[in-house]
This record gives structure tokens, sequence and C-alpha cells, in this order.
């Protein structure tokens, strides 16, 4: 099995290339005219307006989002000392974290230079080209030696992240376990097993939050760091105490936290047991922690345990911090990362944890429900939510206490910013929940007893996007809402429950009336009151709720059927359509029809492309309209294309304001350059498409599904378009999320028609 890992890690690094980054060009460079204005003889036009002010480097150049990710591989990992060239896969990884994680741009250095003089002469005669310098895997005590002299010397965010990093990542974790055992900050005994640059950084930072270095106990390969011992570096006699004791043994006992960042297996059984009630174990040296994860919480139930593996609860990474806290630093040009800074990061992370966790982070690491915890005091690092409050909060610490030269004045528009730097359909999902948010409505939840339902139906609730109601066995719901630790008062009715049955008969008998000359009996509309579909509907169109959501667990036709029965087309509306938003790296696209119309006529794609477009508008575009078709303006007479071209036509006449053209086929549609050269007396030259009117069923939901899988576009729909009241069907098996965007949709619907 080993062998196979090891096989697999050096397959990794070695093929298709070699190493895990590489140069990507930002600019043209196809052209002549591209290659003279990138070097000789453009480029001495940014050369000379950075020779006047060495500012517009930041300005001309990558230097605003270009880290040096800097090592002389004295302390790679558990390691040790294997030299520059060794160390360089480390640095490489390290680059594609910063880069992934928080869209920054790295070079890795790797230095071959113990002498700390000359390797801080080094990293001082690279510094201008860089607008961050992280070093990484540096020996203690030099590391201290070469920090502190760049952080004084240059002019641009300096951190070793070895240290800071695991300061401030443990520093939040410790924070929240503390709060979570309701014990005082300045009352808790704490025990750190090692005495590096990690361990030093780590008891400075807890101090700034409160902790009492009278009540810290450090150990190193000696023993205890006492103020009786000689020769201790500068930085072990700040922690040194005047305690007799010699051993780790000793200092545990009657301890509340252990901190370790020293080696495998040192803290034993019998030590645990010795610790006060609800102990906090931060055992955090790599591979193999002070002790296992297994044995401790064997040991002690009481405990709340940390480690730095990825395998067990709590994970104390610090991807969670560095990426994050250079971003900040980077967008306002601060000149140092000051404390200030650090402690506005362990606030950010700490206070993140005790937010409802996004169900994409749940199934990123297969968890039913990550909720603020004893196994939960640290978010994860594949929280989307950390590139927006991480870098805000250091941003702006960075401002306040002076060391920025670049001010932020709209925050708001900031947070928007970090957000597009992990993709742009996450604006777009911001929008759509901002909209939901600010007049939120009661939502039914036809499949409440369905987990991934409910799971929505909580973030929906808890996040303020409206207020659900659950329909189903109530036993059932209430026995999945604790398993998932949904306790909010709620509403949850079941339309075959007892109690439910005079409301059951009262819609009964108002569905009796619209239909008994459509052939529906008494009896048999009171049988079809009792489907959650019909009971839901109806509860919707008497007011007793705003909108409404099915279809996880039935068949499209089998949950649109009722709906439409009951529900009924909005007035002026002649046939219901379906869209669906694609969220792409170009902004949303909505598509239409794809769900319900087999092979409409010309004018009924003219009231599909209307009722899109107000769809559209809703969410504060304009619709850019392309009646797509395998033919381009005329090109071909067959059938299937002259109704395009007529539905054109049609719309031209009755909705002159809108911007559409066709037919087109759909590559033009979507690429300007193309669709300007050849066909520049279109209506949508020089505009970006970004609605697509498709002649059939077939072409639509064919092609928005090709869409979601091979270009891994998000997508939320179908939203049903034309009904007289917002009920919409979501996809069989739909995800959490889909379900909460869809929850959205359908709030920003109940506002509209409400007006």
């Amino acid at each position: 099995m080993e062998d196979n890992k090891r096989r697999e890690a050096l397959l990794y690094h070695a093929k298709p290339k070699p190493g895990k980054i590489k140069i990507v060009p930002t600019k043209n460079y196809g052209t002549q005219r591209d290659l003279s204005l990138a070097y000789s003889p453009g480029v001495a036009e940014p050369c000379l307006e950075i020779k006047k002010d060495h500012l517009n480097s930041y300005k001309y150049t990558n230097k605003s989002n270009l880290v040096a990710v800097i090592t002389n591989g004295t302390a790679v990992l558990g390691l040790g000392d294997i030299g520059p060239e060794a160390s360089k896969p480390v640095m490489e990884g390290k680059a594609l974290l910063f880069k992934i994680f928080a869209g920054i741009d790295v070079f890795d250095i790797e230095i071959s230079e113990k002498d700390p003089e000359k390797f801080i002469e080094a990293v001082k005669a690279i510094s201008p080209s860089f607008g961050g310098i992280n070093l990484e895997d540096i020996k203690s005590p030099e590391a201290f030696i070469i920090e502190e002299t760049l952080k004084h010397d240059l002019k641009i965010p300096v951190m070793h992240d070895d240290q800071h990093g695991t300061a401030i990542i443990s520093c939040a974790a410790l924070i929240n376990a503390v709060e979570l055992v309701n014990k005082k900050r300045d009352l808790v005994k704490i025990v750190i097993s090692g005495a590096g640059a990690a361990a030093i950084s780590c008891a400075r930072l807890y101090k700034s939050f409160g902790f009492k270095s009278k009540n810290i106990v450090m150990l190193d390969s000696n023993g205890v760091i006492s103020s009786m011992r000689k020769g201790l570096s500068k930085q072990k006699m700040e922690f040194s105490t005047s305690r007799k004791i010699k051993s780790l043994n000793e200092a545990i006992e009657k301890s509340d936290v252990f901190i370790g960042l020293s080696k495998g297996g040192i803290l034993k059984k019998e030590m645990l047991l010795k610790m006060n009630e609800n102990p906090i174990v931060f055992a955090m040296a790599n591979p193999d922690p002070e002790i296992s994860y297994e044995l401790a919480c064997s040991t002690r139930s009481d405990i709340i345990m940390a480690t730095g593996r990825s395998d067990h609860p709590n994970q104390v990474n610090n991807v969670l911090g560095f990426p994050f806290i250079f971003r900040g630093a980077l967008d306002v040009r601060a000149k140092k990362i000051n404390e200030e800074m650090k402690m506005a990061a362990v606030e950010a992370i700490a206070n993140l944890a005790k937010k409802t966790v996004p169900e994409q982070v749940n199934i990123a690491y297969n968890k039913r429900k990550l909720s603020f915890g004893k196994d939960y005091i640290i978010p994860k690092p594949f929280d989307p939510r950390l590139i927006e409050e991480i870098p805000l909060a250091v941003a702006k610490a960075a401002i306040k206490s002076g060391v920025a030269t670049k001010k932020i004045k709209d925050w708001e528009k900031y947070r928007i910013e970090l957000s597009e730097r992990i993709g742009s359909n996450q604006k777009t999902i911001r929008l759509i929940h901002d909209r939901s948010k600010e007049d939120p409505k009661k939502i039914i939840f036809a499949e409440a007893d369905q987990l991934n339902v409910l799971k929505a139906a909580q973030i929906v609730l808890e996040e303020g996007i409206g207020i659900p109601i659950l329909l189903g066995n109530e036993d059932n719901i209430v026995n999945l809402m604790n398993s998932i630790n949904f306790h909010n008062k709620i509403e949850i009715i079941d339309p075959k429950c007892y109690t439910q049955n005079q409301k059951r008969k009262f819609y009964a008998s108002i569905f009796w009336e619209e239909q008994k000359r459509n052939g529906i009996t008494e009896y048999e509309a009171n049988s079809r009151l009792r489907d959650r579909n019909y009971f839901g509907a109806m509860m919707v169109k008497n007011g007793d709720a705003d909108a409404m959501l099915s279809g996880y667990s039935r068949s499209y036709p089998s949950v649109v059927k009722p709906i439409i029965q009951i529900i009924g087309k909005s007035k002026g509306v002649s046939r219901i359509a379906a869209a669906n938003i694609m969220l792409t790296d170009r902004g949303p696209i909505f598509l239409s029809d794809t769900a319900l119309n087999i092979n409409p006529d010309s004018k009924e794609l003219t009231a599909i492309a209307i009722m899109c477009s107000d769809l559209v508008k809703m969410f504060g575009f304009e619709p850019i309209i392309a009646m797509l078709s395998y033919s381009n303006f005329g090109s071909s007479k067959f059938e299937d294309a002259e109704k395009v071209k007529k539905a054109v036509k049609y719309l031209h006449k009755v909705k002159s304001d809108l911007v559409v053209d066709g037919p087109i086929q759909s590559d033009f549609a979507l690429n300007p350059e193309m669709l300007n050269e050849r066909f520049p007396f279109s209506s949508l030259a020089k505009k970006k498409v970004n609605t697509l009117i498709f002649p059939n069923l077939d072409s639509a939901n064919i092609s928005y599904k090709l869409m979601k899988e091979l270009n891994k576009n998000s997508s939320i729909g179908p939203v049903l378009l034309g009904l007289s009241y917002p009920v919409h069907v979501i996809q069989l098996e739909a995800s959490v999320e889909e379900i909460v965007n869809m929850a959205a949709i359908a709030v920003i619907d109940a506002q509209k028609k409400n007006k």
C-alpha cells in the first residue's frame, strides 16, 4: 500500500509535465504588434513611468498580485534539513495553494544559503520584484532573525508562515474551544510541547488574546523551559517558568490545554487522564500527532481534539490563513503584516466557524451536517466564504493601523471582487440570495422528509432567504431534523394526517368547484388533496403560503401536472415554459425552453422569449436575446429555421424594445468577434448575448446538460415561466445548493408577483 502511495505521489509530480505550476501570459501575444508592445519597443513606456515613481510598478506590472515563496530548505515539513533543491516540490505546492485559494501568483525561490545575514541580503536584493514575501521552512532560531530583519528593512509584507500561519489558525481554534467548555482565557493553563518558531509565535499570539504567560509551560527536547536553565535563547527565555517541574508528565497535571508542535507519540494516555475536565488537545505534529486521535478520544470523552491531519475533525491547516492574509495585505499595498492584521485574521476565522456551513462544504468533507461544536471549532479549507471574510478583515486592520498605502472606500464592492476570484458564478448566486433576503416569503417544501430537501430548508431559514413550511410525515421530518441539529420552530403539515383533515376538506371543496365541469368528482377532489403537490399548490393559491418547491423525488411530469391544473397560467399567457440559468465564466446565461415545450411554433417561441426576457430583467440584467437555429439569418429555408425567423419578426413587432435577433447559430451568438466580423448588421453585434432561445426541447435540454457536465457550469432551474403563482419544480435528486438557489428564485418570483 505504501509503495502504491509513493508511486502515485511521484507520478503526480512527474506527469504529464514535471512540477505543479507554470507561467501563463495575461496579454495577447499572437501578432508582431502584440510582441512589440509586450517587449521592445513598447515596453519602454511603462519602464519610464516606473522610473518616475516606483509605485507605478503596481500599475504596470504584476507586482500587486505577486508573492515570493522563499526557503533555504533547512526545516521542511517533517523532513528536516533537506536542502533547497529537495524543498522545491513543497514550495511549488505552496504556490499552488496561493493561486487556487486566493488568486495570487507566486514565484518559488530556493536559496542555497544557511547563513542568516547572507540569506537576508539575497532576499533584499530580489525584493523589488514582489508585492509580498512568504518565508517558508527555515529552521529556528535563524527564522526569527531573518523575518525580523526583513520586516524592518523592506516596505512590503513579509511573513514566515510556519510561525504565524500555525499561530493564527490554532489561536482561532483555541478561542472557540475555550468558549465551548466555558472557561476563562486568563485562567486557562496551557502546556506547549515544542519551542521552535511555530511554538514561540503561537504562545505570543495567545497572549495577545488574553491567555497569560504565567499559565504557559513550554517544553523543548531537553524538557521544561525553566528560568533556572542556562543557555536559553532570547525567545525561549520569554516563556520560561519558575515552577519546579522538569518533564511533560509533571507539566500536564491539572492543565487545561495541550499544544503539540513537537513529535509523534509523546503525549501518553496516562498524561491525558491527568488533565482538567474538558481538556483541549491540539496534537499538531505531522504526519504522526503527539497522541493519536483515536486514543485521545477513547481515553477522554470530554476532550476537544485537533490535529494537523485532514482525516480527523478540526484540522489546523495553514491554508486557512496565509492565502487570505496576503490577499488582504496586497489589496491595500500594506508595508508589512503587523499584529493587528494577524489578530483580525484570527477573529475572522473564529467567527466564521460559528456560522451555518454551506452544503458544498458538507459534501466536500462527506459530512451529514457540520455545525459549531467540539468536532468543528475552525472552518474547513474549502469553505468558499474564507476568500471574502479573511482578506476583508485583514485589509481593514491594515488601513486602521496605518500600514496600508492604498485605501478601500467601498467595502461591499471589495467583498464582491473577492468572491469573484473564486468564480463569477458566485456573483450571480450572491445577487439572487441578496434579493430574496430583502423580503423573505413563506416557502412550501413539498418533500421535506427527504434529507437534502430538509437541509436546504434549514439553510433557507438560517440565511433569511425565506420561511419554510414542511410537508410530509411529521415524525419522519422531526427525526431527520434532530439528526442534522435543525431545532428551529417551524410549521410541519402532513396532508394525510387526521389533524389536517379540515384544511384538506376546505381545499378539496375549492378544487372540486373549479374542476367539477372537467370530470372531477367530490370524492376524487378530496383524495387528490392528500397528495402533497395538490395540497401545497392549493396553499399557495389560497394565500396560506407564498411559494412552493417540489420535484426532488418524483418525475417532472407527475409534479408539473397538478401544479398546472391548480395554479394555472398568468393573465395573457398562452403557454407555460421553463428556463435554466447557467452560471458560467462569462456570467449568467439564460436558456429556454429546457423542460416543457417539445416543438413550439413561431408564436409560441415568441411567447417563450418574452417570458424569458422578463426573468432576465428580474435579476437586473438587460436581455440580449439570440434566437438559435442551425442556420444564420435566413441561410436555410427549411421549416425549423423558418419558424425561428418568423418568431424574430413577431418579437420585433410586439416587443420592439427588446434586443433580439436570429436565426443564429450558437457559436456566432456566443462569440462577439465572429458575429461582428460576419454579421455586423445584427442587433446583437458588439453586444454580450446572455439569453438563448432554442427552437425545440431536444436542443435546449441537451445543450444545458452538456454545458453543465462538460464545463462544470452550475445550473439553477428549471424556472417555470408563465404561472399565476410562484411554484417551481426542482430537478430529480437536486443537490442541497441547487434547492437553496431555487428557493431564492421562488422568493424573488413571489416578491415580483405580490407587487
